[in-house]
């Protein structure tokens, strides 16, 4: 705690020097305090600009995993800074820049090719920030693991890619992983099982309810089938008819049975198609979702007032 008042003349007229970390006493010239810890923030700008109060920061950007050496790495020269030099100066810190791309390691150079790809697929997606980042994370271990050796980059990416997804609950399904990046979805399947096991990375299994959202806007399904097919498939899982079956079709199934309760006609195919399953799956599903939860009632209640 600072003090209040000088300890050898009783005066309370103290200067604070905080560049010197210094109390001094203005009537007596008693220096009441020094080697005084400053616990402000810390303003230290290197750049050219330094002196603008409106750019004063701490720290550069954050570490990310989006880049192959997680935004640490620095790089001699950019090229508009180059051509500001001689042409003796100017060769010089060519054959730098050059150099320093060929000592870099087969790693390094794997990753920027690995995450340029990843980056396009998850903007094909549209997917979160975390999801890439979480993505970026696991295909690096991967590399650093070897398990890239035998399989191509894409097919790795992904795997990396959909394990994100499911480990934050973002619906996305092989067939729109597999049109994104031109894999095909057996081998998108095939190395996201064998990352994630060599990994130890634990995923649960995904939520059918997670994909009502994106179908129902696909459809243009009102909010109130979306509702009734999110408790559709609750009271399926309560009866234990999602184990075992694919999330998307018992999802596409439940959506397709609130469409018909709320008078909202919407054909198998079209269904299927924005599900990305075959029509004898919702066909299938639909038949057991009727059967087990007794929903036959409801549809011809629906139909005997469109009649009227």
């Amino acid at each position: 705690m600072y003090v209040k008042k000088c300890p050898e003349c009783g005066g309370i007229n103290l200067f604070m020097n905080r560049e010197k970390g210094e109390i001094i006493c203005k009537d007596c010239g008693l220096v009441v305090e020094d080697k005084m810890v400053e616990f402000g923030q810390e303003w230290r700008e290197f750049d050219s600009d330094g002196g603008d109060e409106g750019s004063r920061r701490r720290t550069g950007a954050p570490m990310t995993y989006t880049q192959f050496d997680q935004g640490l790495g620095t790089e001699v020269g950019q090229k508009a800074d180059l051509l500001s030099l001689g042409a003796k100066d100017r060769n010089k810190f060519f054959r730098l820049r050059k150099w320093q791309y060929r000592i870099s390691t087969a790693i390094e150079r794997n990753l920027k090719l690995a995450l340029a790809e990843l980056k396009r697929v998850s903007s094909y997606l549209k997917l979160p920030k975390s999801v890439e980042e979480e993505a970026a994370m696991i295909y690096t271990q991967a590399v650093q693991r070897g398990l890239v050796r035998g399989r191509s980059m894409e097919s790795v990416v992904s795997g990396a890619l959909y394990a994100a997804c499911r480990r934050h609950e973002v619906p996305r399904t092989l067939d729109e992983l597999s049109e994104a990046s031109g894999i095909e979805k057996k081998e998108i399947g095939r190395t996201y099982r064998f990352v994630t096991r060599e990994l130890g990375i634990t995923i649960l299994p995904s939520n059918p309810a997670d994909y009502i959202a994106r179908f129902a806007s696909s459809l243009k399904l009102s909010p109130e089938t979306q509702s009734k097919a999110v408790d559709i498939l609750e009271s399926a899982q309560h009866e234990e008819l999602t184990s075992g079956r694919g999330p998307t079709g018992i999802a596409a199934a439940a959506l397709y049975v609130s469409a018909l309760i709320h008078g909202e006609k919407r054909t198998q195919r079209e269904v299927a198609d924005v599900a990305g399953v075959t029509e004898v799956t919702i066909r299938n599903r639909y038949k057991e979702l009727l059967e087990k939860l007794k929903l036959e009632r409801e549809i011809k209640k629906t139909k005997k007032k469109g009649k009227k």
